[in-house]
């Protein structure tokens, strides 16, 4: 029947009461209290058949919810006799919209009840919204057989950007956004345009395993980085067609939100010294780019300029820059903020929030202990130390304790490459508390140290955090030059990973006993030389003039023998450096090389893949550079995730042709774009085998190279970019090009 419908260009009507039946035998329907009787009239009537259709499960809410019940054993639709699927869809199928007359018989007694019989089509998803980077839609009557609720609600396929801001992820119905109640696609498409950008709102729902627990969580409403639209599926062609619906109303103008900064009790002191320039910031990131794995962090910031919003945290916290930030202050006023920097080299980012939108709140300047900052002091080995730290339920920690060693941060190559600190000393202490992050300080609430979370990796690729300290001269060049002139510090690198040496070890590689005098006598009681361990890219001047193994003696005419010195180097375009090589002292002038306070200022989209330029953390784990075309994501059922792009390739040529640079990558994709040829969605029925496909020339980071290819869907995915742009709120503007 339904292939002769078809075979019309007809729809194949499918009806349906929303219960689920099975075939049983008779001595099982026997068993439920089955009548001799009439399992004789059905053996006469059908002398083939073993037994009949009984109800398994009903659905609440639905057309039989209330007329049938779960062991129920069909007798008869309509007066006719029916005893398998075939029978009973058959007559389903031709009363949609109209009443069967179903003959059951339950217990000892016989029944009739009407039950009207519901379109299948009319709860079978035909319509999804993109919000945020995730997809809505209707729940199915598939989806809500398998956990026995209704099939009513909006039921959330991928959770993305925004409604995962609210920890909605796949598999929970949305029942209200905000104060507006949201049982189907269109109500909840209103609740959103009703919304202004950039607020929070509630939002409620409950998760498919326990649908009687329900949830109440806030939602950042940030859909400035994907579009808003609806998509309706054509019926005849099967392609889903995009409308777009209204998005949120323009970020209204700031208000200003005022609360009041709570004090510590007098036994958590030095802590409140501290704790006014304490706050919590959230970072969510909307694409895994720059070797990303997680979508949302969070930790502890600390006030360094009320008057410009500057907040300081660790890199944990805030790891790329591009995403939303937002600024918990007083525990009570949320204000959205935006990377300033991160830092290239040590463990701590810089975001910016509008000092006007917290009114009068009395939040303070952390207080730096003057000789920390400059460097003229340092943490020592036994030195006590208060560590203010905040707890995982944001609430204050403070504990006296002691320096338990100064030593080489330690983190390991990631994958995906991501940042690591490297080249700079961290702090331990005999006793630190479980917490988030914080400060370490004097009795006086003076800060001399940051206590921060380090990400890494362990042998097995799985993310590991260590809390570690650091001296608050780090920070000094950052403070100084946003703080005195508003602007990043020029931080350059010799571009290659130190690591410490003992003077035995450099004696036996060829050191004279004249220079090691040199270095005792300076040093005192640790002295200690640092060698290149490994060079961090293979494209600069400076890393053509190190060597692994170099042993780095002198730097501007004085002893290389802090790392503060060789780590991060301010302002110094060349440097010269005196290195041990082969048992020789040789004098080296090093061009340092500059590093951006925003690494990544530029992301492509094409086609499912996300395409930047090859950042810091993949350019140390490569030979050489096969191109600047990086592709550092795909997306999930994108023609690049299927068709064998991954993560970690780079783009060398498309369609023959080479594509050394970004720009070129762009040039190339706007050539795509006017043929049309390459568009799957312009091929027709009849041609669809022999559609195009683009030829790519991929290399991965063992500098092998295959040739894959690719179907353009621009429809599904149409190709756009995100560039940097410091006047937009969030820092960040989309350009598309279709």
């Amino acid at each position: 029947r339904a292939l002769d419908l078809i075979r019309r260009g007809e729809c194949v009507p499918r009806g349906t009461i929303q219960a689920e039946f099975e075939h049983l035998p008779y001595d099982e329907l026997r068993r439920l209290g089955l009548d001799m009787s009439i399992e004789t009239k059905m053996r006469e009537a059908f002398p083939a058949s073993q037994g009949m259709l009984a109800v398994r499960t009903v659905l609440p809410q639905g057309p039989a919810d209330g007329s049938l019940r779960s062991g129920d054993i069909v007798v008869s639709i309509d007066k006719q006799p029916v005893i398998d699927f075939v029978g009973f869809e058959a007559r389903a199928d031709s009363a949609i919209g109209a009443d069967l007359r179903v003959g059951v018989w339950r217990g000892d007694k016989a029944y009739e009840t009407c039950v009207r019989v519901q379109d299948m089509d009319a709860i079978t998803p035909h319509r999804y919204i993109e919000v945020g980077g995730g997809v809505v839609n209707s729940l199915s009557y598939q989806v809500a057989r398998s956990y026995g609720i209704p099939a009513a609600g909006v039921y959330v396929a991928s959770s993305g950007h925004v409604l995962s801001s609210a920890g909605a992820w796949r598999g929970t119905v949305i029942q209200t956004v905000g104060s507006t109640p949201t049982p189907d696609l269109d109500s909840f498409a209103r609740a959103f345009a009703v919304l202004s950008e950039g607020s929070r709102v509630p939002v409620r729902f409950f998760t498919l395993e326990q649908p009687h627990r329900q949830k109440v969580a806030i939602m950042s409403v940030d859909t400035h980085w994907h579009a808003l639209r609806m998509a309706t599926r054509d019926m005849h062609t099967g392609s889903w067609i995009y409308g777009d619906l209204p998005p949120p109303t323009p970020a209204r103008a700031i208000e200003p939100q005022t609360a009041a900064v709570g004090r510590l009790p007098p036994s958590l002191a030095p802590g409140d010294a501290v704790w006014p320039s304490v706050v919590l910031v959230d970072f969510h990131c909307p694409y895994l780019v720059d070797g990303m794995k997680d979508t949302q962090f969070s930790g502890p910031g600390f006030v360094i300029d009320k008057s410009r919003g500057l907040v300081v945290c660790d890199r944990d916290t805030v790891p790329i820059g591009l995403g939303d930030v937002h600024v918990t202050i007083a525990g009570s006023v949320v204000v959205v903020a935006r990377v300033r920097l991160l830092h290239p080299v040590y463990n701590f980012a810089v975001v910016q929030y509008n000092p006007r939108q917290i009114g009068d709140t009395q939040v303070q300047d952390l207080r730096f202990h003057p000789e920390y900052l400059s460097g003229e002091r340092r943490l020592a080995q036994g030195d006590a130390v208060y560590i203010v730290a905040v707890s995982g339920d944001q609430s204050p920690v403070v504990r006296h304790t002691r320096v338990a060693s100064r030593s080489m941060v330690s983190t390991r190559e990631c994958l995906p490459p991501r940042f690591r600190c490297m080249n700079v000393e961290g702090i331990k202490l005999n006793d630190h508390p479980a917490c988030q992050g914080g400060v370490l300080c004097d009795d006086a609430g003076l800060v001399t140290g940051l206590w921060t979370s380090v990400a890494s990796q362990d042998s097995s690729h799985k993310d590991t955090t260590t809390m570690t300290g650091f001296d608050v001269c780090l920070l000094s060049q950052t403070v100084t030059a946003l703080c005195g002139s508003d602007h990043c510090p020029d931080v350059r690198s010799l571009d290659a990973e130190l690591w410490t040496i003992r003077l035995a070890a450099a004696r036996a590689l060829g050191l004279s006993p004249a220079r090691i005098r040199q270095i005792e006598d300076a040093c005192g009681e640790n002295p200690r030389l640092f060698y290149v361990l490994g060079i961090l890219s293979t494209e600069t001047q400076a890393s053509k003039l190190l060597h692994t193994g170099d042993i780095i003696l002198e730097k501007n005419g004085h002893l290389a023998t802090d790392i503060n010195d060789l780590g991060a180097i301010h302002d110094d375009k060349l440097v010269r450096l005196v290195v041990l090589r082969d048992g020789q002292e040789t004098a080296l002038d090093v061009p340092t090389t500059p590093l951006p306070s925003l690494e990544t200022t530029r992301v492509i989209h094409w086609s499912g893949a996300l395409v930047q330029l090859p950042y810091r953390a993949v350019q140390e784990q490569v030979r050489s550079m096969p191109s600047s075309v990086y592709v550092s994501c795909t997306l999930y059922g994108s023609p690049a995730n299927c068709y064998g792009l991954r993560p970690g390739m780079w783009i060398t040529e498309v369609e023959g042709r080479s594509v050394a640079t970004v720009d070129q990558f762009v040039a190339m994709l706007e050539h795509m774009r006017l043929d049309r040829s390459f568009d799957s969605q312009e091929q027709s029925a009849s041609n669809i085998q022999t559609a195009r496909y683009v030829r790519l020339t991929v290399v991965n980071k063992a500098l092998v190279s295959r040739v894959i290819s690719l179907r353009v869907d621009n429809h599904y995915w149409p190709p756009w970019e995100l560039i940097h742009d410091a006047a937009t709120p969030c820092g960040w503007k989309s350009i598309q090009h279709i």
